[in-house]
């Protein structure tokens, strides 16, 4: 699943981690019959788990919310979207920068540009 949050309402992930699996192998179900009977293990990392295991700020892999508020320009904060920071030859190029999470290599690829066209 590609979201879930980090603090529940109720209880810890340790009290609901299968419950919530169980929960997002049913919705697969609905779509691709006999899913769960081909499963044959799982681990379920919650993102608490993410963020002890990886270092990842609130278990997010995509190091920041993909919402509105963070896309476009405005990913990872308006006036950096262009890969450049405020310090000199560092330059942004994972999932916090533009376009976004996603294997794609997308934000690598942009952040070479930038810096050729900035001449490094």
């Amino acid at each position: 699943m590609q979201y879930a949050p980090y603090k529940l309402k109720e209880g810890t992930w340790d009290d609901h981690r299968e419950d919530f699996a169980e929960r997002c192998f049913d919705l697969i179900n609905e779509y691709a019959p006999n899913f769960k009977a081909s499963v044959i293990d799982k681990q379920v990392l919650a993102p608490p788990d993410i963020e002890k295991l990886f270092g990842l700020t609130g278990g997010n892999i995509f190091q920041g919310e993909m919402t509105l508020f963070q896309l476009f320009c405005l990913r990872p904060v308006l006036g950096w979207s262009n890969h450049q920071t405020p310090i000199k030859d560092l330059y942004l190029c994972g999932a916090a920068s533009h376009p976004g999470g996603g294997v794609m290599g997308a934000c690598g690829h942009n952040a070479a540009k930038r810096m050729i066209q900035d001449g490094r």
